[in-house]
């Protein structure tokens, strides 16, 4: 059945007004999507009218600073908006996180990067593993690059990546690199004594992010729960 906020024009808040913040809301306005809470960092200091402005909005969408994302979830949570969280280098509290919006019937859909790109990469990535266990001699190793105002290192897009070579049985050392002005560049080698494998991924633009964020938050109205990209493509369980 469908609910009330997935009919009708889509009303969205963003939460963070930074660069990523204002891809958002040009990506909004392409596809039709009206914004109708835009709120900073100043902004969610006064949290009763904070709060207030977020419920107007069906799902919002929050790219801010890793010590801003719990309480960024916090403010969601007592809004009652299902909250797209694409600031990354909080993890470490992510199980307490998953447990606060299952308690308290919340909506939450997380993920290190909203490239449908990256989505294609981890797949690979997870059969490459597969296959690697019956290779001898190939190494794997993995660079990213990103700009330099980027705080966590690794990118929780390299973490994310690492993770789906897991079942691989090698070692996958990280090499972070914070240079210029680069959306974000990530790529793996699987080296061998003879050839080489080398599986990557560049940005091009920071849209590609603010249009992946924009899809998942339109996937998640009318839900609840704690869903990550996978969910939206259907590659959970897959």
């Amino acid at each position: 059945m469908t609910s009330d906020s997935t009919r009708g024009t889509p009303r969205l808040a963003i939460i963070g007004m930074g660069r990523m913040g204002r891809e958002v809301e040009a990506a909004a306005q392409e596809r039709g999507v009206e914004v109708v809470a835009r709120l900073d960092i100043g902004d969610v200091e006064d949290r009763e009218a904070a709060v207030a402005t977020l419920g107007e909005a069906d799902v919002a969408i929050a790219f801010t600073v890793p010590e801003a994302a719990v309480g960024d979830v916090d403010l969601c949570l007592e809004a009652g908006v299902p909250l797209v969280l694409g600031t990354t280098g909080w993890y470490d509290h992510l199980e307490a996180v998953q447990a606060k919006v299952a308690d308290r019937g919340g909506t939450l859909l997380y993920a290190p990067n909203f490239s449908m790109g990256v989505a294609l990469m981890k797949a690979l990535l997870e059969r490459a593993a597969e296959l690697l266990p019956q290779l001898e001699g190939f190494d794997v190793s993995m660079s990213e690059t990103h700009h330099v105002a980027k705080k966590d290192a690794p990118s929780g897009t390299a973490l994310l990546l690492k993770d789906a070579l897991a079942g691989s049985g090698r070692d996958v050392p990280i090499t972070s690199i914070r240079v210029g002005h680069v959306p974000g560049r990530h790529e793996v080698c699987m080296d061998g004594t003879y050839e080489q494998v080398v599986v990557s991924h560049e940005a091009r633009n920071r849209r590609v992010f603010a249009d992946g964020a924009l899809t998942a938050a339109l996937w998640l109205r009318g839900r609840s729960g704690v869903y990550t990209l996978d969910d939206v493509l259907g590659l959970e369980g897959s």
